[in-house]
């Protein structure tokens, strides 16, 4: 009771700083009050149950590491733990607005930490690639209109190199990358090595992310619950950031 009541009183502006926000909420026990959808799940009896052969892909939606890594956690399995952490926002507008394939670098993120610190434990990574603002057109957004294989082969827009991949996974213990495009990888990637990379190391992997631009660099903090679809590789995501308010005009 002790923790939720300091956790709420920061939420509420009760005079914690934000790094007394985010200690409280990472620190805090989260528990699962959710059941699996299934086969089995319990149903009105007016309603059509839940079946495995929706499109889980679309719209903001959450990768488990068995999207792309066998023996990976399926939706369900992925530790409530790793729903949460502190937000790493990058911002990389300025370079994917002039190169709509542009391959989000390891100087990112070492930029990034060069300006802010170290990445810490058990944070969000989001990358701001800009490309949130074109989401009501579909060309901007993707890069095509076209459906099927001819539509996969004209795809374009920006994505997180798979030798970022690899120094994030090597050097960091990120709960999660998310960004603002259909895919973590580019829209040109055939191989989809950044995913094979994140899926292998057990971070979780948000996409079509929106409002990224409210974040600011340090300090928010993410919550991100994907449907909690028994045995899925992916599932619909609501995804929200909690940002300290502040009255200061100056901040």
């Amino acid at each position: 009771m002790k923790t939720a009541f300091l956790a709420m009183a920061c939420l509420l502006g009760f005079g914690c700083s934000r790094p007394d926000l985010v200690h409280q909420l990472q620190n805090a026990k989260w528990i699962d009050l959710t059941h699996d959808y299934d086969s089995t799940t319990v149903y009105w009896p007016t309603d059509v149950n839940f079946r495995h052969d929706a499109g889980d892909h679309g719209g903001t939606h959450f990768d488990a590491s068995i999207h792309f890594h066998k023996g990976g956690n399926t939706v369900e399995q992925v530790p409530v733990s790793q729903l949460h952490g502190p937000a790493v926002v990058i911002d990389i507008k300025a370079k994917c607005g002039k190169d709509r394939d542009y391959l989000i670098t390891t100087d990112d993120v070492n930029n990034w930490e060069h300006q802010h610190g170290k990445i810490p434990e058990g944070a969000i990574i989001i990358l701001n690639t800009g490309f949130g603002k074109y989401w009501s057109d579909h060309l901007k957004y993707t890069g095509t209109v076209k459906k099927g294989p001819e539509g996969v082969a004209e795809l374009h827009f920006p994505g997180l190199s798979k030798e970022a991949s690899t120094w994030i996974t090597k050097y960091c213990k990120v709960n999660a990358i998310g960004l603002d495009t259909p895919s973590i990888d580019c829209g040109q990637s055939k191989d989809f090595q950044t995913h094979r990379i994140l899926t292998a190391a057990a971070v979780n992997i948000y996409e079509n992310l929106c409002n990224l631009d409210e974040l600011p660099a340090t300090g928010a903090y993410i919550v991100a619950l994907p449907m909690k679809i028994k045995g899925g590789s992916e599932a619909p995501l609501r995804i929200v950031a909690i940002v300290e308010t502040t009255n200061d005009p100056s901040r």
